[in-house]
């Protein structure tokens, strides 16, 4: 029998794929109940070139389990990007369902000026 982790890391191996494809940078997320974490991988999935999470110190002030805490993560990763000389990544969701958390850091990186 399939568990839901299971399903969800199928479903982010077939995502990943067809990045991997496309050879392009990823944005990828990744959420647990208490914070949210977002990653600029490159090409090859060797170097990670910014991050950011919710348990940073300036973001720690908020309560971070939560769609404020996920834009406010969503904006700092499209700042740090940006300063990487970084403007066009793949978003890749890890699986998880696009809603919520997971939609509210993408829909903050894109304000910001991260395009995908």
């Amino acid at each position: 029998m399939i568990n839901k982790k299971q399903s969800r890391i199928r479903r982010a191996r077939k995502t990943r794929a067809k990045i991997r494809e496309k050879g392009a940078l990823r944005l990828s997320v990744h959420r647990t109940p208490k914070h949210i974490y977002a990653q600029i991988i490159s090409e090859n999935g060797a170097n990670i070139l910014a991050a950011a999470s919710s348990c940073e110190k300036e973001l720690k002030a908020f309560p971070t389990g939560n769609i404020e805490s996920a834009s406010r993560v969503g904006v700092l990763i499209a700042e740090r990007a940006k300063s990487a000389g970084i403007e066009t990544v793949a978003f890749d969701r890890s699986g998880f369902g696009y809603k919520g958390r997971v939609a509210a850091l993408a829909d903050a990186a894109r304000e910001s000026g991260l395009q995908f």
